[in-house]
């Protein structure tokens, strides 16, 4: 054969390979990059969402509640009330009654949410932010005032103006069999509107707050109450009071965390951000292949290399940790520059919110983003051990090259 024409040949077809080595790690790189971007930016959102949900059901719940175990109602004494409020940590105990009524204002009417609240409830200082128009009292002048949810006013029209139109609340009594007066069948009372909160719509078309004599008067309950709401002191977590709670009341009553009256919700949040992260890490694992293709070229293309390294007495895990080294560089690149760009992207959502829900109605104008160390870390951790795993094997292949090709 020429000799020219021979070294010709091999000078270009072992350009070709090294530009197409080249290609597939840069292209390994940017799957990398991308699957760690979109990791970054998909948990964040799902924790963004979450931060909202626990903010906006915090202002509306209370940070546990007690209920029982059994039944609608219990019996709620003063020493059941002072045990509780005695229990370290507990900083207020609300009584409160909830039940449907029939509520009818300028010959208007609908069902909504009653809930009648001890006079304490002002002091948890939940709605101050969410009060829209009139002011935030359950009596005025010692009369009952009720704080009414935005949707509900819409829907009945009503007006903060007007002092001389009252809602008309009905709820049903026990009626004794053979009554047959309409005017028996429901208990009555009339309350003037007094302020006007807005939460979100489930809670504003839903809910009307009045004072707890008003509502005893009205559903006949007595010494019965629906549930007990708790604010603790500062430096104290639901968490960490609801042990020495179910201790004090056994279990005959149901003690609840904000989080936990809103279990199944929260545990579908972390179920889908589990299968987010999953599904991106499937997209990292899939840029890895590339880099397992790209290392094995390498290893075939390098073989006169690593058999010259053996002949000046290297050693089979010198040669593993070459080719391992250049898989994790790749991988490291491609994880910083996703990490980079995935933090960037986030932190201007979350700060200028870029993208935006396109919806008025919406509880925030745009994207929920809250980025997470915890998240970051084992997304970093998760790229490169996954780079790590894919370089393994084209370098054990690689330390087996121990003789010299022939030219």
């Amino acid at each position: 054969m020429n000799l020219p024409l021979f070294i010709a040949r091999k000078y270009f077809v072992t350009k070709k390979k090294k530009n197409f080595i080249n290609i597939i790690s840069i292209i390994s790189m940017v799957g990398v990059a991308v699957g760690t971007m979109a990791l970054i930016i998909g948990l964040s959102f799902f924790n963004g969402l979450e931060d909202i949900l626990r903010n906006l059901y915090g202002t509306f719940d209370s940070q546990i509640k007690v209920e029982a175990s059994k039944g609608k109602s219990f019996v709620a004494n003063k020493s059941l009330i002072d045990s509780i409020a005695a229990v370290p940590g507990v900083s207020i105990v609300s009584e409160v009654i909830e039940d449907f009524v029939l509520i009818s204002y300028n010959d208007t009417d609908m069902v909504a949410k009653i809930k009648g609240v001890s006079d304490n409830f002002i002091s948890n200082h939940r709605f101050d932010e969410h009060l829209v128009q009139g002011e935030l009292l359950l009596k005025k002048d010692n009369a009952p005032r009720a704080i009414i949810g935005r949707g509900i006013q819409y829907a009945l029209s009503i007006s903060a103006n007007n002092d001389f139109l009252a809602l008309q609340l009905h709820y049903p009594k026990n009626v004794n069999p053979g009554s047959l007066s309409p005017s028996s069948y429901f208990n009555k009372q009339s309350i003037m509107p007094g302020g006007f909160f807005a939460i979100e719509k489930q809670y504003d078309e839903t809910y009307i707050f009045v004072p707890l004599d008003f509502a005893v008067t009205l559903t006949e309950f007595g010494n019965k109450r629906t549930s007990l709401e708790l604010q603790l002191q500062e430096g104290f977590t639901p968490e960490g009071v609801k042990p020495a709670l179910q201790k004090l009341l056994g279990g005959q009553f149901k003690i609840q965390t904000s989080e936990e009256q809103h279990s199944d919700l929260f545990k579908i949040l972390k179920w889908e951000k589990l299968f987010v992260f999953l599904t991106f890490s499937f997209i990292v694992a899939i840029a890895s292949f590339n880099i397992f293709f790209s290392l094995s070229m390498l290893a075939l293309e390098k073989k006169r290399d690593v058999a010259i390294l053996y002949a000046l007495g290297a050693t089979d895990k010198l040669i593993r940790r070459i080719f391992v080294s250049e898989g994790a560089l790749i991988g490291l690149i491609g994880a910083s520059i996703g990490l980079v760009l995935g933090l960037t992207l986030s932190y201007l959502q979350q700060q200028f919110g870029v993208v935006s829900l396109g919806m008025q109605s919406s509880i925030v104008d745009a994207y929920p983003v809250l980025i997470d160390p915890l998240d970051v870390a084992v997304t970093a951790v998760l790229s490169i051990l996954v780079t790590l795993l894919a370089s393994y094997r084209p370098a054990y292949l690689a330390s087996k090259s121990k003789f010299i090709a022939d030219l």
